[in-house]
């Protein structure tokens, strides 16, 4: 059974990230690299989030948590190359989730990072982008 809550997590995900006119199709492959790239909790937290850019109070307010818990999640996510924040003129943030292809899961290999297998997942993305199609 938490298998079926585990995919259904991605699952959920992979709709929101299908909800971009250039989406991610769903395969096995797609669900690892996601897997690599989200825990359970945060494919959840990201299937929520608006497409148009968005601040820590909307997401909060979505997610049903406190705004400072919200912004360290969105804080964190953003380090990783997940979301990306933005400084607005008046000092506030807006945060906004790319989309997958020319967006989140080139901008996760940009980082140097040691939480993620990143030869692994540059071989995922390849064979996802490159070699599943044909």
């Amino acid at each position: 059974m938490s298998h079926m809550t585990h995919r259904s997590a991605y699952s959920s995900l992979v709709d929101r990230l299908n909800r971009f006119p250039q989406g991610a199709p769903p395969s096995e492959l797609l669900y690892r690299i996601l897997e690599m790239l989200f825990s359970e909790s945060e494919a959840s937290l990201v299937a929520l989030l608006p497409i148009k850019p968005f601040s820590a109070r909307q997401a909060s307010r979505v997610w049903k948590k406190t705004e400072a818990d919200t912004r360290s999640i969105l804080d964190r996510l953003s380090s990783r190359g997940i979301l990306i924040d933005s400084e607005q003129p008046d000092g506030s943030t807006l945060y906004s989730l790319p989309p997958p292809m020319a967006g989140f899961f080139e901008f996760s290999l940009m980082r140097v990072r040691d939480d993620v297998d990143q030869k692994v997942l540059s071989e995922l993305f390849y064979q996802y982008l490159n070699v599943e199609e044909a």
